[in-house]
């Protein structure tokens, strides 16, 4: 069964729009719990660096089924939460789980952040928990965002560092490229490392127009399943 995307897309992230808006997000909503207990280990920290307060109007770009949504509207009580994705059924799952919780001041659109038409200077806050690395141009990506913050508004993101610096995708890559060659993709290619340099965020970010940029490392255990049999089926699962 084919999906159209309800929001613009742009051409740039035409590739991105095709996976996420197919296998790849379903697989994702079909195992929304399973994703939100992979990264459990960041979420406190990343949420207390978003600082959401009760009248905050908060963004949440590439927002997959919603935790991060959820948890910005339950902060902010007397503001808002808007989480977008490019997956429709991730959309779909974040909208079930939001009406399971009965959060009132949440909305999910399914749109590119890229080229969305948001409303200058609508939102205090944007956050994204590993979801702003899949930009075909990352810079007019962040410019568009930017535009959406209020002045002295904030971001916060968080994103991979490099595969030198995670020992779990070295493990997986290994296991799944086992008999097969490696597939290499530019550093700079839209993908989970496409922010794992330092100096090339601050160099986007500076160029669209956000500033006092603060970039801090963590480390954390990664949880893939219950035993070694189930997290080897989840992951061959993901990778299609």
């Amino acid at each position: 069964m084919s999906r159209v995307l309800v929001g613009r897309v742009d051409p740039a992230n035409a590739d991105q729009a095709k996976a996420w808006d197919g296998g790849e997000g379903a697989y994702w909503a079909d195992h929304a719990e399973r994703f939100d207990r992979t990264v459990a280990a960041y979420h406190g920290s990343f949420m207390e660096a978003a600082a959401i307060t009760a009248s905050d109007r908060v963004l949440d770009i590439g927002c997959g089924t919603g935790q991060t949504t959820r948890d910005a509207a339950r902060a902010a009580t007397a503001g808002s939460a808007l989480g977008i994705d490019l997956s429709s059924r991730m959309i779909e799952r974040a909208r079930q789980l939001a009406a399971a919780e009965q959060l009132h001041n949440i909305t999910h659109e399914q749109t590119d952040a890229q080229v969305h038409p948001f409303t200058p200077s609508g939102f205090d806050v944007a956050i994204s928990r590993t979801g702003a690395m899949f930009f075909g141009d990352p810079i007019a990506a962040f410019d568009n965002i930017a535009r959406s913050l209020r002045p002295g508004g904030r971001l916060v993101l968080l994103t991979w560092q490099g595969p030198r610096e995670n020992e779990w995708i070295r493990e997986l890559s290994g296991v799944l490229a086992a008999g097969r060659a490696a597939r290499v993709s530019p550093r700079d290619a839209p993908g989970p490392f496409a922010l794992s340099d330092p100096d090339r965020v601050r160099t986007i970010l500076t160029a669209s127009g956000f500033a006092d940029i603060g970039i801090d490392g963590a480390a954390e255990n990664m949880w893939f399943g219950h035993d070694a049999d189930d997290a080897h089926r989840f992951v061959l699962g993901l990778m299609g």
